[in-house]
C-alpha cells in the first residue's frame, strides 16, 4: 500500500519544488499521499518469563568474609546492572540473526552473623540468553549531515564521519528481577550454574560493589534464583508512508496555573487518589 501510494505520488508530481506553477494541487495530494518519515521499525520480537535457577553470587573479599560466618541471609533487592548484546547472521537462513544477551545483575543481601547483628552486602550474578530473530535483509551504508561540517572550507581531515548502516539492532526491556531464593553451598560441592569467572566481569560493573570480585578463598559459595521478565525486538531503520492531513499543532493554553494568586486552585481540580487509599481487588486490576 506504501509502495503504491508514493508511486501515485511520484507520478502526479513531476515538477515539485518552489517553481511548480499549480502550487495548491500540489500540495492537496501530497496530503492525500500521506507523510514519508524515517523510523525504527520492529520486524521480530519475543516475550520471556524466565526462571534463573541456582547463578552463582560473585563477590568481594568482604562479602565472602561474610558469607563464611553468616547464619542467615536474605536477598533485599536485585537489579539489572547491564546487558552485553551480540547479533550474528545465522547460516543458511537469510534474514534471521542470534541474538545473545549477557545479563549482569547487581544483589543486595542482608546476613545474619554471630552475636545477633546483621550486616549488608552485594553481590554480581550473570546470565547468558540467547534467542534467533527475525531482522530481514540489507546492508547499505548510510552518511548524515552535521552541523560541525557544515562549513564550505571545513577541514574534513579533523571531522569524524557519521556513519552508520541500515543492519538491525536488537533492544532489550527488562523488568526489575524478583529474586526467588537464596542458597548457601559449601565450595568443595558441584552446584549451580556459571557462565564466565569472575576475571571475565568488567571493571566498571565490580565497581559497582565497591571493587575487584574474588573466588580464590572462602569456603562458602553463595547462589540465587531469580525470576526475570523480558522483551526483546529487533529494528531496523526504514522509511514509511504515514497518512497525514495536517501538522500536529496543540491547541490547548496553559490556563490552570494562570491564576498566581490562588495557590489551592490547581489543587482543587485534581481528584482524589481514591485506590491509595483503598487499594482495588484482584477483580478490579484485571
Amino acid at each position: 500500500m506504501s509502495e503504491k501510494n508514493c508511486q501515485g505520488f511520484r507520478d502526479s508530481s513531476p515538477s515539485c519544488g518552489p517553481f511548480t506553477q499549480n502550487q495548491n494541487s500540489h500540495q492537496s495530494k501530497a496530503c492525500d499521499c500521506g507523510t514519508c518519515v524515517d523510523c525504527d521499525k520492529i520486524y521480530d520480537s519475543v516475550r520471556d518469563k524466565d526462571c534463573l535457577e541456582d547463578l552463582k553470587v560473585f563477590l568481594t573479599e568482604c562479602g565472602q568474609d561474610i558469607i563464611d560466618r553468616a547464619t542467615n541471609i536474605r536477598c533485599k533487592c536485585a537489579e539489572v546492572l547491564w546487558t552485553h548484546i551480540t547479533v550474528d547472521t545465522v547460516p543458511f537462513n537469510r534474514g534471521y540473526y542470534s541474538v545473545y544477551v549477557r545479563f549482569y545483575f547487581k544483589l543486595l543481601f542482608e546476613a545474619c552473623v554471630p552475636g545477633g547483628k546483621s550486616q549488608e552486602f552485594c553481590g554480581l550474578a550473570v546470565y547468558d540468553k540467547k534467542c534467533v530473530l527475525f531482522g530481514s535483509e540489507g546492508n547499505v551504508s548510510i552518511f548524515t549531515s552535521e552541523q560541525l561540517c557544515n562549513d564550505f572550507c571545513s577541514n574534513l581531515s579533523d571531522m569524524p564521519c557519521d556513519f552508520k548502516t541500515n543492519m538491525p539492532k536488537v533492544v532489550v526491556e527488562v523488568a526489575p528481577p524478583i529474586c526467588l531464593s537464596v542458597k548457601l553451598v559449601e565450595k568443595q560441592y558441584k552446584f549451580g550454574c556459571c557462565c564466565c569467572t569472575c576475571d571475565q566481569i568488567p571493571e566498571n560493573i565490580c565497581r559497582s560493589c565497591g571493587g575487584g570480585m574474588t573466588d580464590d578463598f572462602g569456603t562458602k559459595c553463595l547462589y540465587v534464583s531469580l525470576g526475570l521478565f523480558s522483551v526483546i525486538r529487533i529494528e531496523r531503520p526504514v522509511a514509511l508512508v504515514l497518512s497525514a492531513s495536517e501538522f500536529c499543532i496543540p491547541d490547548k493554553e496553559s490556563t490552570m496555573c494562570a491564576d498566581s494568586s490562588d495557590p489551592c486552585a490547581l489543587f482543587k481540580k485534581m481528584t482524589f487518589p481514591v485506590d491509595d487509599f483503598f487499594p482495588p481487588n484482584s477483580q478490579n486490576c484485571k
